[in-house]
Parts: structure tokens; sequence; C-alpha cells
């Protein structure tokens, strides 16, 4: 383990999280871990000194819960990945472009979102949406297995037979709330052949093809994600499918951009290609189980903020919502709102609110939430009170809206 100083030339470079506006949070020191008895070493020497910790892998969270005062577990070095049959282990420092990359070797995938620099725990412990989501799943439902370092420094492997309960709780809830994870295990997929669509229209039809989105996305064959996103210059429906059918979006006069020469692999990574460094950017986010009316939906588009559309619906909503941590299994799209300005995405947050569900995606925290409990657990949260109990009573793995409460 290297522990390294405030004042240490690598400093800036390793605590430096992905969103610009936790910049100023500044750990103590930051351990880097290359390994298990690394990680146990550097909990040890927060216990003894009285810090807070943090585990950090892709260092995305909304709420900035991978950024501390304290010590900051860098966790990056712990990124092999290993392939058994269809047992793929991967460490917990990987990134979603390390993944695609080495699984693609072997013929195999997970599903999981397309942000390249996205750490695999965090996005796994937190649900997981992506690509491949309405046919395999969540990324947490893929998971098999996971190797933890307690509080207290002792190590354990979950799965379905050994400590079924903690198992249960990462699939969804599991974010820096009852100890480091250091590998995940997971039941991997066929990496597919499939086209990377890309369908365009001018900002002036955005109401009808919303309407139009939500009536067809969601209910649409599991082989096919269709995601929306409005913008100021424009519509874009987005996605991939074994054999695009676009239903009655095909009708609406799209330019439409196919592209079936990638890897799976390389299909990932065109989604983020063209992208730039972004400065402070705020989100906020609900899930919906019923269309937003076109009243609405009027209004929405005037606040001015991009709005981000993400179908549910197949394999998600086919998971008992007691069956893992991640409680929304009956929801038909989530609906982000994005923008550089906070007091403006509140106010179209505010808009939509009246429709929604009530529910958010766990990996979109949001510190607005008066009652964040019930918003991304649902009726699960008196169980994940008891594993929280169990496996971290001294609340050592504190951040914003901890399951339990502060210390």
């Amino acid at each position: 383990m290297e522990l390294i100083e405030a004042d240490h030339s690598l400093y800036d470079v390793l605590r430096r999280p992905a969103l610009p506006q936790y910049d100023a949070v500044r750990p103590r020191a930051i351990a880097r871990c290359t390994s298990v008895e690394d990680v146990i070493k550097a909990l040890a020497s927060a216990r003894t000194a009285g810090l807070p910790v943090v585990p950090r892998g892709g260092g995305h969270c909304f709420a900035g819960r991978s950024s501390t005062t304290g010590l900051m577990l860098e966790l990056s070095a712990l990124s092999t990945i290993s392939v058994d049959g269809r047992r793929a282990t991967i460490g917990a420092g990987a990134r979603l472009a390390q993944v695609y990359r080495g699984l693609e070797d072997f013929g195999l995938t997970i599903p999981a979102g397309c942000g390249p620099t996205v750490g695999i725990a965090g996005l796994t412990l937190g649900g997981g949406l992506g690509l491949l989501g309405r046919r395999y799943g969540l990324t947490c439902d893929r998971l098999i297995a996971a190797t933890v370092v307690l509080a207290d420094g002792n190590v354990v492997t979950c799965d379905a037979e050994r400590d079924p309960d903690l198992f249960w709780a990462l699939r969804g809830a599991g974010g820096g709330q009852f100890g480091v994870v250091t590998s995940l295990t997971y039941d991997a997929v066929p990496s597919p052949t499939a086209t990377r669509f890309s369908l365009t229209w001018p900002r002036g039809r955005a109401a009808e093809l919303i309407a139009a989105w939500q009536s067809w996305a969601p209910d649409a064959p599991d082989e096919l994600t269709a995601s929306l996103s409005v913008t100021a210059d424009g519509v874009r429906v987005f996605g991939a499918a074994d054999h695009p059918d676009f239903g009655a979006l095909a009708d609406l006069d799209p330019d439409v951009e196919l592209r079936d020469d990638l890897s799976w692999a390389e299909l990932k990574a065109s989604f983020s290609e063209g992208g730039t460094e972004a400065g402070v950017v705020h989100s906020k986010s609900e899930f919906f189980q019923h269309p937003l009316p076109r009243d609405a939906v009027d209004r929405l588009l005037e606040a001015g903020c991009v709005l981000n559309f993400t179908p549910m619906g197949g394999a998600y909503n086919r998971v008992p919502a007691g069956a893992t941590a991640f409680a929304h299994r009956a929801e038909r799209f989530l609906l982000e709102h994005v923008g550089p300005v906070r007091d403006a995405v509140r106010r179209s947050w505010a808009l939509a609110h009246p429709y929604a569900s009530g529910h958010v995606y766990p990996n979109f925290p949001d510190l607005d939430l008066t009652d964040w409990a019930a918003a991304y657990h649902g009726a699960n949260y008196p169980r994940l009170l008891s594993v929280k109990q169990k496996y971290d009573p001294d609340r050592v793995f504190h951040c914003p809206q901890t399951i339990g409460g502060v210390r």
C-alpha cells in the first residue's frame, strides 16, 4: 500500500473526481491499494486515526460519495479480469472500457453502461443500466459473488449461499455502505452482434417524439434499447438492437445513421465518441410508471434543460422487487434533467415530479431528496437497516444519505 499525503506531487491527480463540483473536497491522505491486504491495512490506519474512509473506483458519484476529507482508498490498481467459462471476476478498480475490452477476448460481456471511465463497482452496486439491460437485466442482476473487506478488517466472499443477506444488499444498495468491495464475479453473457442506431429530428418536433417514444420504447422487444435525448440542438433516439424496428418513429421522417460493423466493445465505445471535457453539470432524475401528459411535456421543453429518457421494461421488470436490494422493478422509464445551473435543473424536475413514481435510481443520487430512503430503496429499506447493523454497526462507512443514518 502506498499512502500519499496531501503535499505529494501525485495528490491532485489521484484525488480528482470525475465531477468537478467535488474538486474542493480534499482528502487528508490517499491510500493506493494494490491488494486486499492493502485495503485491510488502510482501514486499520483510518480506525487508528479516527478518519472517515471512502473507496474510489471511477469517482463519478453525483452525491460525491467517493470524495472525503478523511482517507480515500484509491482502487484503480485492482482491475484484473479473469474468466472461467462464463464466470467473469473483475477487480473493483476496473473501468467499463477495460471491462468490455477484457471480456471481448472471450466472446463475453455484461450488461452495463457506456461511459468508458465509469467504475464497474459503483455501477454494479447501485444497479447498473445499459444497452443490454432490457434483455439481461441490471448489471447487479448478473452478479453472482463479491469479495468484501468489512470495517473490522475481516474479508468475506458473499454469494447466494455465503452471507446471503450481504449479497442481497450489495445488489442495488451497496455503494460505500457495508464494506469495501474488492472484486466482483458475474455470470457473463455472449458478446452480441448488434446494430448501433441514431435517429435525429429538429427540436421543434420534440413534443410529438416524446409522446411516440413513451408509448413504444418501454414495450419494445427485449433485444432493443432506445434512449431519447432532447437538447438545444434537436432530438435524438439512439441505442442498439439485433434487428432495429423503430415502430411509429420510422414514420416521423428521421435522419437515420446505422452502424453494423462494430464489435460490442467498439459499439459501446462509439457512444462516447466526440465527447469533450465537461464543466460542472447538475442532474436530477426520477422513474415513471405512466406517460407524461402533453401539457407537462410542453412545460418541460420550455424549461430549457437537457432531457434524457431511458427505457425500462423487459428483463429489468421481471425480477421481484424484493429479490435484490434494487427495488424499482415496475418502472416504464427514467427521466433525467441535466444542465449547468442547479436552480434551472430543479425547476425542470419539479415540472415532471407530479407525474413520477417518486422512485430514484440509486446511481443517480440526489442530495435534495427529503425522503431519500423511500426514494432509493422503497420497501427494501427496513431489511437494509438490518444488514447495515450486522456488517457495519459502528457506521464506519458513513457518506451522504447513509443507510442507518450518521454515527
